[in-house]
């Protein structure tokens, strides 16, 4: 780059603009998932919307691509070259609790806004992760800790500022700008930079929750006990249950170590005492090595996934899927019990309930008649050969669950390969995908947001 082009953009930007090799440049470029890296030409550390808007617009004018992050959590496509926008500085959050609702900026992360809201006996539709950014885990949807009982996160969305490809500054409300409203919560980033987020919190303040932990050899069938068990709870139950193969390692509780576990997840937002004969068939299933299913405050929601919060690399991609029946499981079991497969960890978690429904005002969050999604994780090394493996392993595993596949969830698709468009185009329906591409035409003809989860664009026809 010019050093007047750089010269031109820093004056524009309250917050730093870094090239390659600056101090603060590999910093300001990683994410959560350490497996790729962007290395753009040059990062604006957006302080403000208006850094954003001068970002866009230089980017824009000399035909650079543009990505975009917040904590890196839903890495896709790694830029290489190209314009990157960072969000993590602007941090502005307020909770009006009248309204029952908040106002996040784009660099928020659950951690800040749940504690804000819990002062007020509100809560967030958050995940199960703290250090998940607020704005780009709704856009892509947003798949809550209590999803069956209030919905998808998109759906309490009210407004949205955006810096669309045009450069310019639009505030979007279903009312005032439907289309790019629909398109912006379930596109993610296709059709603009997202600065700024309002949407609507539930009243909740306590839960009965945590987990229920059994060694997967002593209980092989808890997977299939576990699919007939979610068939007779009420929507106040969410769960999930995803089996770690547990390393032999002293800083892992002695129960688990050396183990491969079914942690079974529970957020129930009725009683502790109707939650305690909710599960009991599940504590029926087999000696348990751990269980720490408690009534808690909201605040705490984060311990019943324990995600850990130190940033690895890892791959990932997933699949909704309409049961869990034998054929599946038996697919599922025979990879990743394999000797030669890499140490997945695997989840199936239990939608439906409120997650079904169509929300007050439409939107792009698609394949909401399923009612389990599949995620599989494998931590990766530095190792290329065993990276290459965790890829083929990943791959096949999902060629083979393909009779069984109704789709994908945008959020935790994974990155490199498994982010390509047509990949990208089971996160949606047929129809869906269509409205997409023509509004993609509309919004950016150029394709400038295209380091993503790329959605082209098209006629719509």
């Amino acid at each position: 780059m010019e050093r007047t082009d750089f010269d031109f953009l820093a004056a524009r930007c309250k917050g730093p603009v870094l090239l390659p090799g600056q101090e603060g440049y590999d910093e300001e470029r990683t994410g959560f998932n350490l497996a790729a890296r962007h290395r753009p030409e040059v990062i604006v550390g957006a302080a403000r919307p208006d850094d954003v808007a001068a970002a866009v617009a230089f980017a824009v004018a000399r035909g650079l691509p543009v990505a975009v992050q917040n904590t890196g959590h839903g890495f896709s496509v790694p830029a290489e070259g190209g314009l990157l926008v960072t969000t993590r500085r602007m941090t502005t959050v307020r909770v009006d609790p009248a309204a029952r609702s908040a106002y996040v900026e784009a660099g928020v992360r659950f951690e800040q806004l749940v504690p804000e809201a819990a002062r007020h006996g509100l809560a967030p539709l958050n995940g199960s992760a703290p250090h998940v950014g607020v704005v780009s885990y709704t856009l892509g949807g947003g798949l809550p800790l209590l999803g069956r009982t209030h919905g998808w996160a998109a759906d309490r969305v009210l407004a949205m500022d955006v810096v669309t490809a045009d450069g310019e500054r639009r505030h979007v409300t279903p009312e005032a700008e439907p289309d790019l409203y629909w398109a912006l919560l379930g596109g993610r980033d296709n059709f603009g930079i997202v600065t700024g987020m309002e949407f609507g919190l539930v009243p909740v303040v306590r839960l009965y929750g945590g987990g229920l932990f059994y060694d997967a050899e002593q209980v092989p069938g808890l997977l299939e006990a576990y699919a007939g068990w979610t068939t007779t709870v009420p929507d106040e139950m969410n769960s999930s249950v995803a089996l770690i193969p547990f390393p032999d390692d002293p800083q892992v509780p002695e129960p688990m170590r050396g183990r491969r576990v079914w942690h079974v997840r529970i957020a129930f937002t009725g009683s502790a005492e109707d939650g305690t004969r909710l599960v009991e068939p599940l504590r029926r299933l087999g000696p348990r090595l751990l269980e720490n299913l408690r009534d808690m405050p909201y605040e705490h929601n984060a311990d019943i996934h324990d995600d850990p919060p130190v940033p690895m690399p890892w791959a990932a991609d997933n699949i909704f899927l309409a049961d869990p029946d034998g054929g599946t499981v038996r697919t599922l079991l025979k990879h990743i019990s394999d000797e030669a497969a890499p140490p997945a960890i695997v989840e199936v978690r239990h939608l439906g309930g409120a997650l079904s429904r169509r929300p007050a005002h439409p939107n792009a969050v698609g394949r909401r008649d399923a009612p389990f999604m599949l995620a599989v994780l494998v931590p990766l090394a530095t190792d290329s050969a065993a990276d290459a493996h965790a890829f083929a392993f990943l791959r096949h595993l999902f060629e083979e669950l393909d009779p069984w596949t109704a789709g994908r969830f945008l959020n935790f698709m994974g990155h490199g390969a498994a982010a390509d468009q047509e990949r990208t185009r089971t996160a949606y329906t047929p129809d869906d995908h269509k409205r997409l591409t023509a509004l993609k035409a509309a919004y950016d003809p150029g394709n400038t947001f295209r380091l993503n989860y790329n959605i082209a664009p098209g006629t719509g026809a």
